[in-house]
């Protein structure tokens, strides 16, 4: 058995760092419609999301929030992220796969691939699920600090939320760690 394992949320300003750990099941009707979750319609991503909670033989979502984003690294915490995923699958898998060009250190054979998103199945699925999961959360932090509109950037640094950060200072799910919202802080 294969885990795929993939994360979002390593470039943006506010919110936890999402991983997924995903084992599909071989006769999966819908494996050749998983690819990287940025090239997929919010609606598909979530179509096959739904699918895949009902049919993968082992789902499992983790996050590092935001304080151990600051406190180990973003690099550090996706690991974290990562590392807490496996742990929490139903399946111990025979292999991990992660997307990527570093992996995690795991109890069980870890491989780095870089594009597996889009090369590997399993990463694929497991990109889907990080997704929505951090997708909803960051509408969640939305709906609590409504001015920094978490729900349309999901805490990536566009011009809207530069400005927000400007006006109103960082709320507690900014990463005080990243250089943007440092200067928010000083200003």
């Amino acid at each position: 058995m294969i885990a795929g394992v993939d994360e979002v949320g390593r470039g943006p300003l506010a919110g936890p760092v999402v991983a997924a750990a995903v084992i599909l099941r071989p006769d999966d009707p819908m494996r050749d419609a998983y690819r990287d979750s940025k090239k997929l319609s919010e609606k598909k991503r979530h179509r096959l999301y739904h699918h895949l909670r009902r049919h993968a033989r082992a789902v499992s979502v983790a996050q590092a929030s935001v304080e151990e984003i600051d406190r180990l690294n973003i690099l550090e915490a996706t690991m974290l992220a990562m590392r807490r995923a496996v742990d929490g699958l139903e399946a111990r898998p025979a292999r991990v796969l992660v997307d990527g060009n570093r992996p995690p250190p795991l109890a069980v054979p870890v491989e780095a691939v870089i594009g597996g998103d889009d090369a590997v199945k399993e990463i694929a699925a497991a990109s889907i699920v990080a997704k929505v999961v951090r997708d909803r959360l960051m509408r969640r932090l939305h709906h609590r600090w409504p001015v920094y509109g978490f729900d349309g950037h999901k805490g990536y640094g566009t011009a809207r939320h530069l400005q927000a950060l400007a006006e109103h200072g960082p709320c507690p799910q900014h990463r005080r760690s990243f250089a943007p919202v440092r200067r928010a802080m000083r200003d």
